[in-house]
């Protein structure tokens, strides 16, 4: 990650309107979402899920959108599904393979190169509960993918974003990361292999991420808003292309009905991506029961992912396998 030095003051306000915003949080949609016209977003995994139909959102809002997907030709065909519906929607699409550390520097290399803008990144990809496998570096696949492909991602393209207007990092994890820990003596799997158990892990290193950038960026007095999100239960390919039996049978198939809808399941990472009251460090999910479904608000952290030394611990690691792929100047 780069030094976060502070380049400008980030204005922190827990209290201001904290009853109202709440309330009127119950019944946002997407139709609320500000007007984000000249505003860049990275969305990655944009081309299915959530990702798209948060892309398709901010586009309809005039954002421009770079859908960051590892198939690109998955990626043309979203950006076509999307411009039959809107003629002049701002999209670009550029190929990025979380689970290769090379693809993730080659990415933001291009970008900055380019000479891009970026306002926001939507931290969204993800797999859940494979079989065992490992990314292109060696690393458990989802450990990888959901959160050391996002780490490097985030580190890059910090210095873009703290340039940019109203920026913003928004990190998706999941309610399970109130089950996960961090297996520091077994981070791959190597002696002890659970599908969901290591799932649980990354959605928890999501939500320890989320909150130790918030810390370090808040102390850097950087203008960058670090915030979480979540889905709830959203009926996603996650669920129906997850390879192992019982969670596809489970949540791709009985609990379906009970799913809501991806433009319903990306309510909170665009809320937490435009909204003007959103505050770094919150985390926003949806407001039924059980958090499974529902308008976006404010939701619970868990307290071990809000762990200072789990944070530090953590980081540091994730510094360290990401290493060889930081800038030189860093």
């Amino acid at each position: 990650m780069p030094s976060l030095t502070p380049r400008r003051g980030l204005t922190l306000n827990a209290t201001r309107g904290n009853l109202c915003r709440m309330m009127s949080q119950r019944s946002w949609t997407a139709e609320q979402i500000p007007d984000q016209t000249k505003r860049v977003f990275v969305v990655t995994g944009a081309n299915s899920g959530l990702g798209l139909a948060t892309t398709r959102a901010l586009a309809r809002k005039g954002a421009h959108v770079i859908l960051a997907v590892r198939d690109e030709a998955k990626g043309h065909r979203a950006v076509a599904e999307i411009i039959a519906e809107q003629p002049g929607a701002h999209l670009e699409v550029r190929q990025l393979d979380l689970a290769d550390l090379d693809s993730v520097r080659a990415f933001a290399d291009r970008l900055c190169s380019d000479g891009a803008r970026l306002d926001v990144l939507v931290n969204n990809a993800g797999v859940m509960a494979p079989p065992r496998r490992v990314g292109a570096q060696g690393h458990e696949l989802q450990f990888a993918v959901n959160h050391l492909g996002h780490f490097a991602l985030t580190g890059l393209l910090l210095d873009l974003l703290a340039d940019g207007n109203d920026p913003r990092v928004v990190t998706v994890s999941s309610t399970n990361h109130r089950q996960g820990r961090i297996f520091f003596d077994d981070l791959s799997g190597e002696r002890t292999y659970s599908p969901m158990g290591f799932y649980n892990q990354s959605k928890f290193a999501n939500a320890v991420f989320g909150w130790e950038l918030h810390r370090r960026l808040t102390a850097a007095g950087s203008p960058v808003r670090s915030v979480l999100a979540h889905p709830g239960y959203t009926s996603t390919n996650l669920q129906t292309s997850a390879p192992v039996g019982m969670v596809k049978l489970l949540f791709g198939r009985i609990l379906t009905p009970l799913a809501q809808s991806p433009d319903q399941g990306a309510l909170p990472q665009l809320y937490a991506a435009t909204a003007p009251d959103v505050e770094s460090g919150q985390f926003i999910g949806p407001d039924g029961m059980a958090e499974l479904r529902g308008a976006p608000k404010r939701v619970r952290l868990a307290p071990a992912a809000a762990d200072a030394e789990t944070g530090r611990r953590l980081w540091e690691l994730s510094e360290r396998l990401t290493a060889a792929w930081r800038r030189e100047s860093e």
